[in-house]
């Protein structure tokens, strides 16, 4: 990587006298401890002259006056400005050639034949992928990771992984140790040692078990509790008192006590033993008589059992410490046990109970990390060494932690601490490699340059050329823009472009070069965010406020991120439209609960609360109607701001969490759908209908049968229309047959005649036309779309328009999907299939259109390269899909690339694409075939 430094791009010598600014202005970060920011302004003085500022009558004037309208709106906080904005460095692996590293690491799954090294493949699986950011296939992987382990360690910090990912924390009623019937997650099987291949198939059955804690009876030091006894030959004497063993039987307890009995030591010939000096108390040593007697424990406290795993270290018995090491470790169940326990069990080395005690401490996150006594322990080196030499102490466990930690807080203390442990962890490339990147992010957001520096160039030194942005940045951060610039210009040489590349080198340029990177960084990757939030606030600055709305909404179509919500609310204020404002800070809350906006000065509710007294309140009644109307027009963002404003005056209302979670889902905001999910299923009035909500969650986590369980005691608790709808929809959810098809029409009629509203009875007749079309049953399924219809469910003219398009009527499909355009906002989907329904030439504008609208939509791309590779235009077809998988790997457009290559006999890249496809969805039949095809 040397000459990374040294070359650089002849052009930029020109601009070294233009660079005068030795940083853009970065964010004064807020004291979270204080409410503070380093200028020295309360966040609660912030808010007052906020409030002030709202509440003045003053009427507003046009924004020709900037001064004015800063002033009533938004001092002391100012309008957004180019300067105080800069794109974050992704805490993710980020691959030159991210195909080749997917085709690779599924080459190694496939060629590895240890289950221990497979699991350890399928995290490494999951940290390549966490830049996709799809958390169904983040949590395919764990899965199957967790399904491979075999040691006790790896399993328990899986199966608290999975737990986590879940977040069943937030589930009221549930604790951390209990299993909820998922196997992969069951605290009980996790500390089972051995690789169970039928796993992931089969059901805990933890929550059926009716086995309750240990009984401990009474036992009095001088009887044996009625155990038969067999004659004494000799006496362990300890002080005064005196304990009759049977010599035999301690003899088989270890090699050291048989020798001692029966050996040539001394004792062999005594029948009284003095063991005053053996460190064991008459208590334990009765225990250890009655053990060896009748192997086992149950007789006997925490307190006795730990002496006698003492007594057991001390005389090598390996049978009776494995006992007692199993024994504690099934005693353990919160917190302020485990911290005691996990002590005793490092230094006596219990595996099992040290397992017990940190699977206690890892289910308790995120609430351990605020526990001062746990964080203690985890981050501590002495714990590193000590849980090392036990064979606790891994990459895995620490990956773990500090994933959690940096989700919690990117600039605690505690997470720097996690990530120096995980460093140490480390062993192999990707370790390294990812360990030292988080660590630099981190330290970078801490504003600690010069660290951040130096672990950004190990990780480079390692093989991670996107680092080498930190590195930019770091060296930006410190006054060196002009080096910075010239890093990145070099990068650009060398490499193959991409988009970050680009946006990075932004930072460091200006004037025209400026945006010439930011226009292709968005051309190579149309998902990074901060190309069009730079454009958005430069034409702001040039007061074409509606212009800065256009820009930012290109990204907000596609991707609905909080920052981007943010920036819009900031220029509506800025134009005075309070209600367009306040919709965008709904919809942020929704989010992001406890956002702070204005760089963190200012609370999103709070400002919910100054806006409401500029916008007309609406009752209960006008918000459902307004509801019906956004949802007709398929505005999710609107709906999503209305279903806030009436949960804002009731909280607690189910439904209403459950209408924000379907349209969360639907808007790709999976983490907040599903806190959405689990407050429904929290606020539920009924048994019924918290079943219903738990089945959603099973389902929408990928366990598919246990959300149908949930469904059918639903159903076998009240015949509900949401209970039938999600067993139907869970059902559906295959490839159905023609008496599976049957059986989901009917149960989707069942719920059709239960009480519900037209929003949800508009789905369910959305959903029947769709199985309707599947059996070719078309008048039926034309009927069920037209109900829907009638009751503005829009979404059913793409159901009709496929209907048309079955019965021949291709102009009728085409009008029918014209409707849907016209009434839907920005819709790509609808242009995208309104393509199928025209000539090639409209087709074309159709699709182009659906990729400006949604550059994520793969369909476009795929038809688009069809096209060409009809047209005998190979390179051109393998380039259209080339330039989208650069920025979306995935599974069907490489399926589709390595067809095209094994057409053209380039069998080496349509193996690699296979691959690459494989390691995404092993499973995938088509590809598998063109797999096998390819490799003979």
């Amino acid at each position: 990587m040397q000459k990374i430094y040294c070359h650089l791009d002849m052009r930029a010598l020109k601009f070294l006298e233009r660079f005068t600014s030795t940083q853009v202005h970065a964010l004064n970060p807020v004291e979270t401890s204080t409410g503070k920011t380093h200028g020295g302004v309360s966040r609660a003085k912030l808010n007052s002259q906020l409030l002030k500022s709202f509440g003045s009558n003053s009427k507003l004037k046009s924004f020709n006056s900037s001064v004015s309208v800063t002033e009533a709106l938004l001092l002391p906080h100012g309008l957004p400005n180019t300067d105080l904005i800069e794109p974050s460095i992704e805490p993710h692996l980020k691959p030159i050639d991210f195909v080749e590293i997917l085709a690779d690491l599924y080459r190694r799954l496939e060629s590895c034949e240890s289950q221990s090294d497979r699991s350890l493949l399928f995290v490494e699986q999951y940290s390549l992928l966490r830049s996709l950011g799809d958390p169904k296939l983040l949590r395919r992987c764990l899965r199957a990771a967790r399904q491979n382990a075999v040691d006790v360690n790896t399993k328990v910090v899986l199966s608290a992984w999975l737990r986590f990912e879940r977040r069943e924390d937030e589930l009221s009623g549930m604790s951390a140790m209990d299993c909820g019937g998922q196997v992969l997650e069951c605290p009980k099987i996790a500390l089972e040692y051995g690789f169970d291949p039928n796993l992931i198939s089969t059901h805990c059955h933890c929550d059926q078990d009716q086995t309750k804690a240990i009984d401990v009876p009474s036992f009095n030091e001088n009887e044996c509790v009625g155990l038969e006894q067999e004659e004494s030959d000799v006496t362990f004497c300890i002080g005064n008192e005196e304990i009759n063993c049977v010599r035999g039987k301690i003899a088989m307890l270890s090699s050291p006590l048989k020798a001692m009995l029966y050996g040539s030591f001394k004792e062999s010939r005594k029948g009284r033993i003095d063991f005053s000096e053996n460190g064991i108390s008459v208590k334990g040593m009765r225990a250890v008589e009655v053990y060896s007697r009748t192997r086992r424990l149950a007789l006997f406290g925490p307190g006795v059992v730990a002496e006698l795993l003492c007594f057991a270290n001390r005389f090598c018995c390996e049978e009776m410490k494995s006992a007692c090491d199993a024994y504690l470790a099934s005693m353990v169940d919160n917190i302020d046990d485990a911290l005691v326990l996990i002590e005793y069990g490092l230094e006596e080395m219990a595996y099992l109970l040290v397992a017990a005690c940190l699977q206690v401490l890892l289910r308790e996150f995120p609430n351990s990390l605020y526990n001062p006594k746990v964080m203690k322990f985890l981050c501590s080196s002495k714990t590193r060494e000590r849980l090392a030499m036990t064979g606790h102490g891994s990459f895995l466990l620490y990956y773990f932690l500090s994933h959690v930690a940096m989700e919690e807080s990117m600039v605690s203390t505690s997470t720097v601490m996690l990530l120096e442990r995980l460093e140490e962890f480390a062993t192999q490339k990707w370790q390294k490699t990812l360990a030292l990147h988080q660590l630099g992010c981190v330290l970078l957001e801490r504003r600690e340059f010069k660290d951040a520096q130096y672990r950004f160039l190990a990780a480079v030194e390692a093989g991670h050329v996107y680092s080498v942005a930190g590195v930019a940045r770091t060296k930006y951060k410190q006054g060196q823009q002009y080096s910075a610039y010239t890093l990145m210009s070099s990068i650009i040489s060398e490499y193959k472009p991409a988009g970050w590349m680009y946006q990075e080198r932004s930072l460091y340029n200006i004037g025209k070069e400026k945006i010439s990177d930011l226009s292709t960084a968005t051309e190579l990757d149309p998902v990074l965010s901060f190309p069009y939030k730079y454009r958005a606030i430069a034409k702001m600055e040039e007061k074409q406020i509606s212009g800065a709305i256009i820009e930012i909404d290109k990204t907000i179509r596609f991707k609905l991120s909080p920052d981007c919500i943010e920036l819009r609310a900031w220029f509506f204020l800025a134009l005075a439209d309070y209600e367009s404002a306040l919709r965008d800070i709904r919809v942020l809350l929704t989010l992001e609960p406890n956002y702070m906006m204005f760089h963190g000065k200012t609370r999103g509710d709070y400002l919910v609360e100054v806006l409401s007294h500029r916008v007309k309140q609406m009752t209960e009644a006008d918000c459902w109607m307004h509801l019906y109307d956004q949802w007709s027009s398929v505005d999710d963002i609107g709906s999503l701001a209305i279903i806030h404003q009436m949960l804002r005056n009731d909280p607690g209302k189910s439904l209403l969490l459950f209408r924000q979670s379907l349209l969360l889902l639907r808007l790709n905001c999976q983490k907040a759908a599903m806190r959405s999910l689990r407050l429904a299923r929290n606020n539920s009035s009924s048994d019924h209908e918290r079943l219903v909500y738990e089945g959603w969650i099973l389902y929408d986590t990928g366990n598919r049968e246990q959300a149908l369980s949930k469904a059918e005691k639903s159903i076998h608790t009240r015949r509900s229309f949401e209970a039938f709808f999600l067993k139907a929809y869970v059902l559906a959810d295959t490839s159905l047959d023609p008496e599976s098809s049957s059986h989901v029409i009917q149960l989707l009629e069942e719920a059709l005649k239960c009480p519900s509203d037209g929003l949800r009875k508009g789905q369910a007749l959305n959903n029947l036309g769709s199985i309707y079309v599947d059996c070719g049953k078309l008048e039926e399924a034309a009927n069920s779309y037209l109900s829907a219809l009638d009751i503005k469910h829009t979404r059913a003219h793409q159901g009709l328009a496929r209907v048309y398009h079955l019965k021949n009527q291709r102009k009728a499909a085409y009008e029918e999907m014209t409707k849907l355009i016209e009434k839907a906002q920005n819709n790509a989907s609808a242009y995208e299939k309104r393509s199928e329904y025209c000539d090639p030439e409209m087709a074309k504008k159709d699709l182009d259109m659906a990729t400006n609208l949604d550059p994520l939509r793969t369909y476009p791309y795929r038809y688009r390269a069809a096209v060409l590779m009809d047209e005998q235009k190979e390179s051109e077809a393998v380039e259209e899909l080339t330039k989208a998988i650069a920025f979306k790997p995935d599974l069907q457009m490489l399926h589709l690339r390595a067809a095209f290559h094994e057409s053209s006999g380039d069998l080496s890249s349509a193996l690699q694409d296979c691959q690459a496809a494989l390691c995404m969805d092993p499973n995938h039949t088509d590809t598998l075939d063109l797999y096998n095809r390819a490799r003979d």
